[in-house]
């Protein structure tokens, strides 16, 4: 059987992300390598390094959605060489938060990192946040201790 392509392996991420709305961390774990260099920054904040703790943030991830629709992806740019790859994208989706009454519609800024593993693209990194436009410079100021 012929390893996946890069362009093939966008799309199973691409059906796999909303899944994460859905309260369905599974579909992006399997996408992940479980090298030691692996790493996550979610919207939720930090930076989970290591497959024991991407694996937990996903996990944490998934339980703060739930009713989650995919509206689209916006690909900004995206880029193959010989065993590594990155995408940059916006993601649209609704989803509602978990405790809240009602679905709201997010955006999300995200850059995804790929590395060909014994002839497969594995995600080793993806970085997600709500700045997918323009934000202010006091948006930038934080207290101290945060």
């Amino acid at each position: 059987m012929l390893a996946p392509s890069f362009e093939e392996e966008v799309a199973r991420y691409h059906l796999a992300v909303p899944e994460i709305t859905r309260g369905n961390p599974g579909p992006v774990k399997d996408l992940y390598s479980r090298l030691d260099d692996v790493t996550l920054a979610n919207p939720f904040g930090g930076i989970a390094r290591g497959w024991a703790q991407v694996e937990a943030r996903l996990d944490q991830a998934s339980r703060q959605f739930q009713d989650g629709e995919m509206l689209g992806f916006d690909t900004i740019t995206s880029y193959t060489a010989r065993d590594t790859a990155y995408l940059v994208e916006t993601e649209h989706f609704r989803a509602r938060l978990e405790g809240a009454p009602v679905t709201e519609e997010f955006a999300l800024r995200v850059t995804s990192v790929f590395r060909r593993e014994e002839g497969y693209w594995k995600l080793v990194h993806r970085h997600a946040d709500p700045a997918a436009r323009p934000q202010s410079r006091r948006s930038l100021a934080q207290p101290a201790g945060n």
